[in-house]
């Protein structure tokens, strides 16, 4: 027996319009969205969504969830679980895992974990590295997301550095190449400079003159230079300076660009004032710069140079990140508090609901040509997120969902609430409650 969700009286919000009405879910799919629906049966769940936002699931097309190999931090299960405690119902993970995804066997492994212990869809990003080209060439970009390139160190030996196989891999791939844009040679650099004056304890808010503005603009306006040269299908990861804004495009439709930029939700919330206080819970790569490249984000944000918000959600142990500066490791934890952080962002009148929506949500969908995810749409899988706008609540110890225990949003109190987050048409989670079924699926695409 099919069961059926009737979700009442939502604010509806899809592809740049807000609707009253109603959705009914059968099923795993959205089969009717209108202004009124009634139950036909009283075996029909009815939800009251009375004065709260019905928002399609999030897309997260970035996130590092540690397994295999990195599990003391996390697992595809905690943080998949924490995601959809935030509204994401699908992520797309890196391969910067131990061992690394970088051959056809070790992304089989990762999908077969998901399916046993995912809460929220899945997908994951084949690793590019200097002498795997072969391999690359062996994947089927139908049962993946994409390809993944670290041009900066952020993970050891994934960096890819050698020009010609840089090139060739451009060359070679239709698929979308994902790039982590910092230039290993302006980072060394500026890092031994500091170490000479602190040794290893740096104070942090000296990060940001470490990976600068220039490393991150180096390699990213490289990394569109070849991909203009090759024909490449290029997208730029977390963006962080406001310089680097100006390599892109507002002049074509998303579907149409051949290279898309993201903006991760720490650089659009955090700036380098934040360093005092946070310290190294805010150590990002790339990292948190001012206030001024902070709200050059926002601009390219709000006027389409800029595609996608994701969260780069890389969590560590707390003890990890107390180690002194070039030991503690960059990253943090970020998939259950993305969309209520966009939603205060909205609140503050900084970026409409339609827009958020646009950005979280159906952009990642036609990015990655993800199939029937994204839109509150009738045949659609019902992928759903209730959110309550005004229903205030502080993150704290109690109520982190992350593996690491930590968040660098604690102590933040947000006015909106994610009341509920459906996944395939199950209830997966309802007011800090989780439903212990896993009903995750692998995202498929349409190429």
């Amino acid at each position: 027996m099919q069961h059926s969700t009737l979700i009442k009286n939502a604010r509806i919000v899809n592809e740049g319009s807000i609707l009253e009405g109603d959705i009914l879910i059968e099923g795993d799919k959205i089969v009717k969205i209108a202004p009124s629906i009634s139950a036909k049966s009283a075996d029909v769940r009815v939800v009251d969504a009375e004065g709260n936002y019905a928002i399609p699931g999030v897309i997260d097309d970035q996130v590092h969830f540690r397994e295999p190999g990195l599990t003391h931090k996390a697992t595809i299960e905690t943080e998949s679980r924490a995601a959809v405690a935030g509204g994401i119902t699908s992520f797309i993970e890196m391969p910067n895992t131990v061992p690394q995804t970088t051959t056809i066997e070790k992304l089989e492994d990762k999908f077969s974990i998901a399916s046993k212990s995912s809460y929220a869809n899945y997908s994951f990003m084949f690793g590019g590295t200097n002498d795997n080209l072969e391999e690359i060439l062996k994947v089927d970009p139908k049962s993946v997301a994409g390809l993944k390139l670290f041009l900066g160190s952020s993970t050891g030996n994934m960096l890819v550095d050698d020009p010609q196989v840089l090139e060739k891999i451009f060359s070679s791939t239709n698929m979308v190449i994902s790039v982590h844009c910092e230039d290993e040679a302006t980072i060394k650099k500026n890092l031994e400079t500091y170490k000479k004056e602190y040794g290893d304890d740096i104070p942090v808010k000296f990060h940001p003159k470490i990976r600068s503005e220039e490393a991150c603009y180096l390699s990213s306006s490289k990394a569109i230079e070849l991909a203009k040269k090759t024909g490449a299908r290029l997208h730029i990861f977390h963006l962080s300076t406001g310089k680097e804004t100006n390599l892109f495009t507002n002049k074509t439709p998303l579907k149409d660009k051949k290279i898309t930029a993201e903006v991760c939700i720490h650089h659009l919330w955090f700036s380098d004032e934040d360093y005092d206080e946070k310290g190294t819970l805010i150590k990002w790569n790339p990292a948190v710069k001012t206030k001024t490249d902070r709200e050059q984000l926002w601009e390219a944000l709000l006027d389409d140079r800029i595609d996608v918000i994701a969260t780069d959600h890389a969590p560590h142990t707390l003890e990890e990140k107390q180690h002194v500066y070039t030991k503690a490791p960059s990253g943090g934890p970020l998939v259950q508090h993305a969309l209520v952080a966009m939603f205060e962002a909205h609140l503050n009148g900084k970026i409409k609901v339609e827009k958020l929506v646009e950005k979280m949500c159906h952009n990642p969908a036609i990015l990655f040509d993800v199939e029937k995810r994204g839109y509150l749409k009738e045949g659609y899988f019902a992928d759903i997120v209730l959110v309550n706008p005004a229903n205030p609540w502080t993150v704290n110890k109690d109520n982190i969902a992350y593996k690491c225990g930590w968040s660098p949003m604690e102590g933040t109190t947000f006015k909106s609430r994610v009341t509920h987050t459906f996944v395939n048409g199950e209830l997966a989670y309802e007011n800090f409650k989780f439903n212990n079924k896993k009903f995750g699926k692998r995202l498929t695409f349409n190429r």
